[in-house]
């Protein structure tokens, strides 16, 4: 009776988490899942108390009294790790769990994507990035540590459709022999608008390089498919979990190359509970950014993207920051004062080497003051100087404010100016680099705008400043008549007012300085602790210095492939990155495709070989899959429109140049599952179905070659080549 009790509670607890196929029944059977549908039983009730008391402590930390300072931080630090893992629960509930490891201890472990622990304080799930998960992703045949088995599930709407099972050792009863089948399988799955969730598949070779510590530079050199991008998200989540310290210095940066891209991983982040990591691109770094064009002038842009020009920004500020040379005769009332060079050439010395140019302006008048004032003996000199209006005049021209985009304009549109900046310029090159509009902002202009805004700092926010620092000198010598008045009122000089201006900070108490509130800082203007950069073979090294400024600690994630840099990428990652200050960069290598078919790459290898032969190009695992089609252009609508209706799901792409255009009547084109997108915005993303349209007019060379290398193996199952 006991034991057919044991078998009715099983089955009870199979049929409320397992939801197996028929022709799955093998796997459903007591011996193989009701211990797994105990257990997962357990998390589910626990995951109910989880949700209510988060939910509790967090509208408490909401209603908490407002704060500042380090305490603000860390009330804000906690509204935000709450809100993630109750964001994670709430969305994922049961299918937080990823799967179970058999040590060969006999122990069980369940891994999640965040740790779930039962009111008795028991861990029922570990959370995947803690130290003890490491196994589940990093285990193999040549490396158990320490297991005997692997289990991961596959979850749809609550419920366990399927699962696998990996043997390391002994003879335990497991329904699934052939172990990658599944996980082959789900790399198979249509796609759509966003990237879909592999952190339960994260392969060895991947979780090694997310688990690396975050000191110096970390490059991730891989080939189409090799999940680059995978390790870029996952490795952001780790770091902030492993090493909360980074949050403390600045937090993690995620720079992606283009929008599209941004929103196809928009999700993956908040799935793994973490919102902390800011991301952009690199356009976003700039105000400028939202509406620039590429420059069109090849010669421009070779000259804009080497670091060096940007050396030109330090001697154009400097040239907004000329002593004069003559004296200048001051009067205050009665008394006549003689402002020398010298005491000029003083006070321009007084801040601080890399203080901003506009933020300065105030240091160098503070001490250009005083030092005037030091002349005389007489009460007041230094205060009547700051707002004695021809002195000011004189440092308006001497040292005034300017705005980046003036001065980077200016640079463009005053071959004299540039010439001086950066006389190293041939006149050939300074004819080149001149243009009539100053702010026709191009990509290749960014890098010069961000030094020279890093440089000045906002002229803007220093006026402001300004005038808020005289407005409230005026409120403070009226505030201090008015108490001169109620002291001279008090003749015995025992009343209260007496008594409490000899107390230490009286003065200060009557006469306090507001609150003003000031702009908001740019959130991506740093200083970060670590930053993530995917797609980084495109980068310039004038855009690398853009992003070197915002990570004082040079802590870099490096994800790139330089078979897929369109301008091409003949060097070693660690000489280039060495030219930008990343020195003693590490590189890892990622060569297996998990994406790309067979057949796929098969056909985009050649392609990238003709122009590089000696590229990372990597193998492909998935075996089989749809032979590479070729037709005409002209069949572009019919083969959408048979696709779609052959497939209920799944994402479509066509890849063609800007300028191009679909042929008519493109009706299967205006359909939400087909994309058509440039050979310069496909990076990063992937698709079932991709069509090159007329590759044999993109062009010639290296450029050309990456193109049709890059959008070729975009595909995760078919790719047609219409010309």
């Amino acid at each position: 009776m006991r034991h057919d009790h044991f078998l009715t509670e099983s089955w009870s607890a199979v049929n409320d988490v397992f939801a197996l196929p028929s022709r799955l029944a093998a796997k459903s059977v007591p011996e193989l899942v009701a211990d797994d549908a105990r257990h997962l039983d357990r998390v589910a009730t626990a995951i109910e108390h989880m949700i209510d008391d988060l939910a509790e402590r967090l509208d408490a930390a909401r209603r908490a009294p407002g704060r500042s300072g380090q305490a603000a931080y860390e009330r804000d630090a906690e509204i935000r790790r709450l809100s993630g893992r109750l964001r994670v629960l709430r969305r994922f509930g049961l299918d937080v769990c990823l799967g179970r490891m058999v040590h060969d201890s006999g122990e069980i472990t369940y891994v999640g994507r965040v740790g779930v622990s039962d009111t008795a304080g028991e861990r029922l799930l570990v959370d995947w990035r803690s130290p003890a998960a490491e196994p589940f992703f990093g285990a193999t045949h040549a490396n158990p540590m320490g297991l005997v088995s692997r289990r991961r599930y596959r979850w749809a709407r609550g419920r366990v459709t399927d699962y696998w099972d990996e043997v390391f050792a002994g003879l335990e009863q497991h329904a699934v022999l052939d172990e990658q089948s599944a996980f082959l399988a789900s790399l198979g799955e249509a796609r759509t608008s966003r990237m879909r969730d592999v952190l339960a598949t994260i392969q060895s070779d991947q979780d090694a390089i997310i688990r690396a510590p975050s000191r110096g530079t970390l490059v991730v050199d891989g080939g189409p498919g090799t999940g680059k991008t995978v390790v870029a998200l996952h490795r952001a989540a780790y770091l902030v979990y492993h090493e909360p310290h980074l949050e403390g210095r600045g937090g993690v940066l995620f720079v992606g190359p283009h929008r599209p891209y941004l929103d196809y991983v928009g999700d993956v982040l908040p799935q793994l509970g973490e919102d902390g990591v800011r991301t952009c691109t690199l356009t976003d770094l700039v105000p400028e950014g939202a509406e620039v064009r590429p420059e069109r002038d090849p010669e421009v842009a070779r000259l804009k993207s080497a670091g060096r020009l940007l050396e030109a920004i330090e001697p154009a500020v400097a040239f907004y920051e000329e002593p004069p040379a003559e004296p200048m005769a001051v009067e205050l009332g009665r008394l006549e004062i003689t402002v020398e060079p010298a005491d000029w050439v003083e006070a321009f010395a007084g801040p601080e080497p890399g203080t901003p140019h506009n933020e300065a302006r105030e240091e160098v008048l503070d001490a250009l003051c005083e030092i005037v004032a030091d002349k005389v003996s007489a009460d007041g000199v230094a205060h009547a100087l700051r707002r004695h209006a021809p002195l000011l005049a004189a440092l308006d021209r001497a040292w005034p404010l300017v705005e980046a985009g003036d001065l980077v304009g200016d640079l463009w549109t005053v071959p004299a100016y540039l010439r001086r900046c950066a006389p190293w310029l041939t006149p050939e090159e300074l004819r080149a680099l001149r243009r009539e509009v100053p702010d026709a902002w191009t990509v290749e202009d960014l890098p010069f705008l961000d030094a020279a805004r890093a440089r000045l700092g906002d002229a803007s926010a220093a006026a402001r400043r300004r005038r808020e620092r005289l407005s409230f000198e005026r409120e403070r010598a009226a505030k201090h008549r008015v108490l001169e008045e109620m002291l001279e009122a008090d003749h015995d000089k025992e009343g209260v007012v007496w008594m409490l201006v000899n107390e230490d900070g009286f003065e200060d108490a009557v006469v306090e300085s507001r609150v003003h509130e000031e702009r908001p800082q740019d959130p991506l203007a740093g200083p970060f602790a670590h930053v993530v950069v995917d797609e980084a073979q495109e980068l310039t090294e004038a855009q690398w210095r853009m992003l070197v400024r915002r990570c004082p600690s040079r802590s870099f994630t490096v994800v790139g492939d330089r078979a897929q840099a369109r301008a091409g990428f003949g060097e070693a990652w660690a000489d280039r990155l060495a030219r930008v200050g990343l020195d003693g960069a590490e590189v890892r290598t990622l060569t297996i495709s998990y994406r790309t078919p067979e057949p796929v790459m098969r056909a985009a290898e050649p392609v990238i070989r003709a122009v590089l032969p000696s590229v990372n190009v990597p193998v492909a695992v998935r075996p089989g899959g749809s032979p590479v089609r070729h037709g005409r252009v002209a069949e572009l609508d019919a083969i959408l429109t048979a696709w779609l209706a052959a497939h209920d799901d799944g994402v479509a792409c066509v890849v063609a140049p800007p300028h191009a255009s679909p042929p008519s009547p493109p009706s299967a084109i205006s359909d939400s599952r087909v994309r058509f997108v440039s050979p310069e915005l496909v990076k990063g993303l992937e698709f079932d179905l991709v069509v090159l349209l007329a590759p044999s007019t993109w062009g010639e060379g290296t450029r050309a070659a990456v193109d049709r290398y890059v959008a070729m193996t975009r595909a995760t199952d078919q790719l047609m080549i219409l010309d």
